[in-house]
Order: C-alpha cells, then sequence, then structure tokens
C-alpha cells in the first residue's frame, strides 16, 4: 500500500515541514519515514548520502550548525523518542527573512519531519527527559565546512524553552555571532 505525505510550507520560503501518513492499529504503527519517490512527486528530488542519529538528555541544546558552501548540506531531520525543539536560522541575504529563525515541535508521537536546506544554520534543544534525533543528510561531513553560529545571538534573539541548556565545548566556545556572519556571508 503506497503512502503519501504531506508537505507543508512554512513562514521561512524554502524550510519544508513533512507530515508522513501513519498506518496505526492495535499493534502500533507503520509509516515511510522517507520515499524518494514520494518526495520527487513534491518537486524534492535530491540524495541523501548519510544518516545521522543522536541521543541527548533533557535540556541538550545543540547548534547552530552547518556547511559551508564546499559541502553544502539539505538535512531531513525527525525525533524518534521524546521531542525536540528544533530550531532553524536563515542565512540567504538576499532572502526577506534574512536573520529570522523558526521554531518546529517534533516528536515521535507527531511523526513530523523538518526539511532544511543548505542555507540554514540548524539547532534543538530536547524537551522531554530523553530525545533520539534523526537526520538524512545530502551531503557528506569533512570537518573542514563545518561552522557554527552562536546559539544565544541577541541579533537572532531565538526564544529557547530552557533557562539553562547543556552545551557541547564547540557550541559554547565556537559559535560566530551574527553580525560577523552578516560582515562575510557564505550564502547568497
Amino acid at each position: 500500500m503506497p503512502m503519501n505525505i504531506r508537505v507543508v510550507p512554512t513562514e521561512i520560503a524554502g524550510v519544508r515541514r513533512i507530515e508522513p501518513e501513519s498506518f496505526e492499529d492495535a499493534r502500533g504503527f507503520f509509516f515511510e519515514s522517507y520515499s524518494r519517490r514520494r518526495f520527487a512527486e513534491h518537486g524534492l528530488d535530491f540524495e541523501f548520502v548519510q544518516d545521522n542519529h543522536s541521543r541527548s538528555a533533557r535540556g541538550v541544546l545543540r547548534g547552530f550548525h552547518y556547511q559551508d558552501t564546499s559541502a553544502p548540506q539539505w538535512r531531513l531531520v525527525r525525533c524518534t523518542v521524546g521531542e525536540i525543539w528544533d530550531v532553524v536560522v536563515d542565512l540567504r541575504p538576499s532572502s526577506a527573512t534574512y536573520g529570522n529563525w523558526l521554531g518546529v515541535h517534533l516528536s515521535a508521537a507527531n511523526k513530523h519531519q523538518l526539511l532544511i536546506p543548505p542555507e540554514f544554520a540548524h539547532g534543538f534543544c530536547v524537551l522531554s527527559e530523553l530525545a533520539e534525533g534523526q537526520y538524512k543528510c545530502s551531503n557528506f561531513h569533512p570537518p573542514t565546512a563545518e561552522q557554527t553560529l552562536a546559539w544565544n545571538d541577541p541579533d537572532v534573539a531565538v526564544k529557547w524553552p530552557v533557562a539553562t541548556p547543556q552545551l557541547s565545548a564547540r557550541d559554547a566556545a565556537r559559535g560566530m555571532s551574527f553580525a560577523q556572519y552578516r560582515s562575510q556571508p557564505i550564502f547568497e
């Protein structure tokens, strides 16, 4: 039985929420978490080459990460255990939403996914006791392409739902400010 997906545009052009059709009965549920054919039917025809899986405790915040133009990367993010608040920041100077952020609730229960273009910084924080996030990537991850935007930049001003997030050393120390990015943007 073919299963469909619903592709929902968000307030920021290019970012889409994906809502897969799910078959549920007394045994549990089944759904196609990704079908290249279904995505192509919606004009989303690209190849994913890497899957990532993270597990984090309540209050962990990961991000904001992106890859530069040497290895641009589409990401299809979902939460398979628990719940997260997934956030993207528009890094396209030519965009009407340049510097704006969008937060989306992803959970194992709602099965929603977020499709993120390469020109966006991405991060999330964990809302449940623990959460597992999985995401497909359209390009490999060379460390030389890795970039980090400060998770707490005042110009971006994300209203994170955690007061004191637990951060990696990299996210705590390495993120550039949005003003620094704005002075030398890497995306068009």
